[in-house]
Protein backbone atom coordinates (compact mmCIF):
# COMPACT_ATOMS: atom_id res chain seq x y z
CA UNK A 1 0.00 0.00 0.00
CA UNK A 2 1.53 3.05 -0.98
CA UNK A 3 0.73 6.76 0.08
CA UNK A 4 -1.52 7.60 -3.42
CA UNK A 5 -3.57 4.46 -2.60
CA UNK A 6 -3.61 5.54 1.51
CA UNK A 7 -4.91 8.89 0.20
CA UNK A 8 -7.91 7.35 -1.90
CA UNK A 9 -8.73 4.92 0.77
CA UNK A 10 -8.71 7.63 3.46
CA UNK A 11 -11.41 9.52 0.88
CA UNK A 12 -13.85 6.29 1.01
CA UNK A 13 -13.76 6.27 4.65
CA UNK A 14 -14.84 10.14 4.47
CA UNK A 15 -17.81 9.12 3.22
CA UNK A 16 -19.37 7.55 6.03
CA UNK A 17 -17.79 10.75 8.28
CA UNK A 18 -19.48 13.11 5.59
CA UNK A 19 -22.78 10.81 6.37
CA UNK A 20 -22.71 11.18 10.45
CA UNK A 21 -22.35 14.65 10.09
CA UNK A 22 -24.91 15.08 7.03
CA UNK A 23 -27.63 13.85 9.24
CA UNK A 24 -26.83 14.15 12.48
CA UNK A 25 -29.10 16.62 15.12
CA UNK A 26 -25.94 19.34 14.88
CA UNK A 27 -26.93 22.84 14.57
CA UNK A 28 -23.84 23.29 11.74
CA UNK A 29 -24.43 19.62 10.39
CA UNK A 30 -24.60 21.36 6.87
CA UNK A 31 -20.81 23.55 7.31
CA UNK A 32 -19.42 20.09 8.87
CA UNK A 33 -20.07 18.12 6.81
CA UNK A 34 -19.35 20.53 3.99
CA UNK A 35 -15.69 20.24 5.51
CA UNK A 36 -15.36 16.87 5.53
CA UNK A 37 -16.44 17.04 1.81
CA UNK A 38 -13.55 19.53 1.19
CA UNK A 39 -11.30 17.78 2.64
CA UNK A 40 -12.32 14.59 0.68
CA UNK A 41 -12.10 17.06 -2.51
CA UNK A 42 -8.51 17.88 -1.42
CA UNK A 43 -7.73 14.27 -0.69
CA UNK A 44 -8.82 13.67 -4.50
CA UNK A 45 -6.08 16.05 -5.75
CA UNK A 46 -3.60 15.13 -3.51
CA UNK A 47 -3.73 11.19 -4.40
CA UNK A 48 -3.60 11.92 -7.88
CA UNK A 49 -0.78 14.04 -7.87
CA UNK A 50 1.18 12.02 -5.83
CA UNK A 51 0.75 8.71 -7.99
CA UNK A 52 2.11 10.75 -10.85
CA UNK A 53 4.74 13.05 -9.55
CA UNK A 54 6.70 9.71 -7.13
CA UNK A 55 5.23 7.04 -9.76
CA UNK A 56 2.69 5.36 -7.08
CA UNK A 57 0.02 4.67 -10.28
CA UNK A 58 -0.84 1.32 -9.42
CA UNK A 59 -3.61 -0.55 -10.86
CA UNK A 60 -5.29 -0.61 -7.11
CA UNK A 61 -5.16 2.95 -7.22
CA UNK A 62 -6.79 2.99 -10.94
CA UNK A 63 -9.52 0.85 -9.44
CA UNK A 64 -10.40 2.71 -5.79
CA UNK A 65 -9.97 6.15 -7.02
CA UNK A 66 -13.13 6.20 -9.22
CA UNK A 67 -14.87 3.90 -6.45
CA UNK A 68 -14.52 6.61 -4.22
CA UNK A 69 -15.74 9.32 -6.38
CA UNK A 70 -18.81 7.78 -6.84
CA UNK A 71 -19.36 6.45 -3.27
CA UNK A 72 -18.56 10.46 -2.67
CA UNK A 73 -20.95 11.24 -5.68
CA UNK A 74 -24.13 8.94 -4.85
CA UNK A 75 -23.40 10.41 -0.75
CA UNK A 76 -23.80 14.05 -1.68
CA UNK A 77 -26.62 13.08 -3.83
CA UNK A 78 -28.56 11.12 -2.10
CA UNK A 79 -28.31 13.31 0.98
CA UNK A 80 -28.89 16.73 -0.85
CA UNK A 81 -31.94 15.28 -2.09
CA UNK A 82 -33.04 14.01 0.62
CA UNK A 83 -32.91 17.10 2.14
CA UNK A 84 -34.53 19.02 -0.79
CA UNK A 85 -31.04 21.25 -1.18
CA UNK A 86 -31.25 20.11 -4.43
CA UNK A 87 -33.79 19.14 -7.35
CA UNK A 88 -34.28 15.42 -7.85
CA UNK A 89 -34.12 15.44 -11.47
CA UNK A 90 -29.66 16.55 -10.66
CA UNK A 91 -29.77 13.19 -8.62
CA UNK A 92 -31.57 11.56 -11.60
CA UNK A 93 -29.71 12.40 -14.28
CA UNK A 94 -25.96 12.15 -12.50
CA UNK A 95 -26.85 9.11 -10.82
CA UNK A 96 -27.88 7.57 -14.14
CA UNK A 97 -24.50 8.47 -15.78
CA UNK A 98 -22.83 7.47 -12.88
CA UNK A 99 -24.05 3.84 -12.92
CA UNK A 100 -23.56 3.93 -16.45
CA UNK A 101 -19.95 4.65 -16.00
CA UNK A 102 -19.78 1.25 -13.28
CA UNK A 103 -21.42 -0.83 -15.03
CA UNK A 104 -18.91 -0.05 -18.37
CA UNK A 105 -15.93 0.13 -16.09
CA UNK A 106 -16.75 -3.39 -14.70
CA UNK A 107 -17.45 -5.15 -18.24
CA UNK A 108 -14.09 -3.54 -19.09
CA UNK A 109 -12.79 -4.92 -15.51
CA UNK A 110 -14.63 -8.58 -15.62
CA UNK A 111 -14.31 -9.26 -19.54
CA UNK A 112 -10.91 -7.39 -21.03
CA UNK A 113 -8.14 -8.41 -18.98
CA UNK A 114 -8.74 -6.55 -16.04
CA UNK A 115 -8.83 -3.27 -18.00
CA UNK A 116 -9.52 0.04 -16.12
CA UNK A 117 -9.65 3.45 -18.02
CA UNK A 118 -7.94 6.02 -15.80
CA UNK A 119 -9.76 9.55 -15.43
CA UNK A 120 -8.84 12.25 -17.87
CA UNK A 121 -8.79 15.90 -18.06
CA UNK A 122 -13.13 15.84 -18.98
CA UNK A 123 -13.59 13.67 -15.26
CA UNK A 124 -11.94 15.98 -13.78
CA UNK A 125 -13.11 18.48 -14.82
CA UNK A 126 -16.75 17.15 -14.25
CA UNK A 127 -15.63 16.55 -10.44
CA UNK A 128 -13.72 19.50 -10.13
CA UNK A 129 -17.19 21.43 -11.45
CA UNK A 130 -19.33 18.93 -8.80
CA UNK A 131 -17.74 20.04 -6.20
CA UNK A 132 -17.79 23.67 -6.60
CA UNK A 133 -21.57 23.22 -7.19
CA UNK A 134 -21.88 21.64 -3.77
CA UNK A 135 -20.34 23.78 -2.04
CA UNK A 136 -22.32 26.33 -3.39
CA UNK A 137 -24.93 24.75 -1.51
CA UNK A 138 -23.18 24.27 2.05
CA UNK A 139 -22.35 28.19 1.37
CA UNK A 140 -26.21 28.95 1.04
CA UNK A 141 -25.46 31.12 -2.35
CA UNK A 142 -28.60 32.38 -3.96
CA UNK A 143 -30.79 29.92 -5.61
CA UNK A 144 -29.54 31.03 -9.02
CA UNK A 145 -25.96 30.98 -8.23
CA UNK A 146 -26.95 27.31 -7.33
CA UNK A 147 -28.69 26.14 -10.51
CA UNK A 148 -26.49 27.76 -12.68
CA UNK A 149 -23.33 25.48 -10.73
CA UNK A 150 -25.12 22.40 -11.12
CA UNK A 151 -26.78 23.24 -14.83
CA UNK A 152 -22.33 23.40 -16.27
CA UNK A 153 -22.13 20.78 -13.19
CA UNK A 154 -24.68 18.64 -15.23
CA UNK A 155 -23.26 19.80 -19.03
CA UNK A 156 -19.82 18.94 -18.04
CA UNK A 157 -20.51 15.64 -16.91
CA UNK A 158 -22.71 14.61 -20.13
CA UNK A 159 -19.51 15.88 -21.57
CA UNK A 160 -17.02 13.22 -19.83
CA UNK A 161 -19.62 11.01 -20.34
CA UNK A 162 -19.15 10.94 -23.81
CA UNK A 163 -15.89 11.00 -23.50
CA UNK A 164 -15.59 7.76 -21.74
CA UNK A 165 -18.71 6.23 -24.08
CA UNK A 166 -16.21 7.09 -26.94
CA UNK A 167 -12.73 5.31 -24.88
CA UNK A 168 -15.15 2.46 -23.86
CA UNK A 169 -16.14 1.70 -27.70
CA UNK A 170 -12.97 2.23 -29.22
CA UNK A 171 -11.06 -0.56 -25.99
CA UNK A 172 -14.46 -3.18 -26.69
CA UNK A 173 -13.73 -2.69 -30.86
CA UNK A 174 -10.09 -3.01 -31.29
CA UNK A 175 -9.66 -5.84 -28.02
CA UNK A 176 -10.21 -8.92 -30.44
CA UNK A 177 -7.92 -6.76 -32.99
CA UNK A 178 -4.62 -7.36 -30.32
Amino acid sequence: MNLANGLTLTRIFLVPIYLLFFYSTLENRIIYSGVVLIISGITDMLDGYVARKYNMITKLGTLLDPIADKLTTFAVLVSFTSYELIYPWILIVLGIKELALIIGGGILYCFDDKKVIPANKFGKLATISFYIAIISVILSLSQIIINTLFYITIFVHILAFLKYLSIFKDVMTNKDKV
